[in-house]
């Protein structure tokens, strides 16, 4: 499919109409871990790689909702004046449409955005929905979280606001590197993202995380069989 972009963004802001696609077999592996947060973070310590961060932090609008998924990505930054009048003006700076537009099935959207105001709404949501994205992560605020729950969208944000973007925000890049408080995400990174956090798992290391945390989860199934058959503590499978 060929991919173009709609004009709302300079194109010179677009790095690539593409993100790098994950290996086949990348992303089921980490959707059977199931429950994979914790245990993708543990891995994560153990090679020395910083990207987790806590679901109270990074707050799910749908409870239950388990995503995995390469990141798609947008970064914001604050419009230039006052929003009375850009209002005016109709100077409307925001084009995480231009992700959207180029969204594949999977892809998991990433708002470097701005705080208090809200960087995507229901609306956007849908339209991410429709295009086979299975998600967003956003630092900063969204709205409508009554729609994005009604089409199955789920969104994990610093903030919520009823406060329009439309008028206090400018999208300057897309597919391009984002930092979400402070860890740095690129265009493909792994997304791991559940009830406990957000794994941003680099994509170079992804399969290596993927094959240790494989490990770790037969490891802890172990221990739990063990417990379920009633096996001493002192003689519990290690957890090292």
């Amino acid at each position: 499919m060929t991919k173009t972009l709609l004009g709302k963004l300079d194109p010179k802001c677009v790095r690539s109409l593409d993100i790098p696609r994950p290996p086949e077999g990348l992303i089921e592996g980490f959707k059977a871990l199931g429950d994979a947060t914790g245990i993708v973070s543990d891995v994560m310590d153990h090679l020395n790689i910083v990207g987790v961060l806590p679901g109270s932090l990074l707050r799910p609008t749908i409870a239950g909702a388990t995503i995995v998924g390469p990141a798609l990505t947008v970064r914001n930054t604050v419009l230039p004046g006052h929003p009375n009048d850009n209002a005016r003006a109709h100077i409307n700076g925001m084009a995480e449409i231009e992700a959207h537009n180029i969204a594949e099935q999977g892809d998991v959207l990433v708002i470097e955005g701005v705080p208090g105001v809200s960087n995507m709404g229901g609306i956007s949501a849908q339209v991410g929905k429709r295009q086979g994205e299975i998600g967003a992560i956003v630092s900063g605020g969204v709205r409508d979280v009554a729609h994005s729950r009604r089409v199955g969208f789920p969104v994990w944000s610093s903030e919520l606001s009823p406060v329009t973007g439309k008028w206090r925000i400018e999208t300057i890049e897309v597919n391009g590197p984002v930092h979400i408080h402070g860890i740095r995400v690129n265009p493909g990174d792994i997304i791991v993202a559940d009830d406990t956090g957000v794994c941003f798992v680099p994509r170079e290391r992804a399969a290596e995380i993927l094959e240790l945390s494989r490990k770790r989860a037969a490891m802890e199934d172990a221990r739990c069989d063990a417990l379920d058959r009633g096996v001493p503590i002192r003689d519990l499978p290690s957890a090292s």
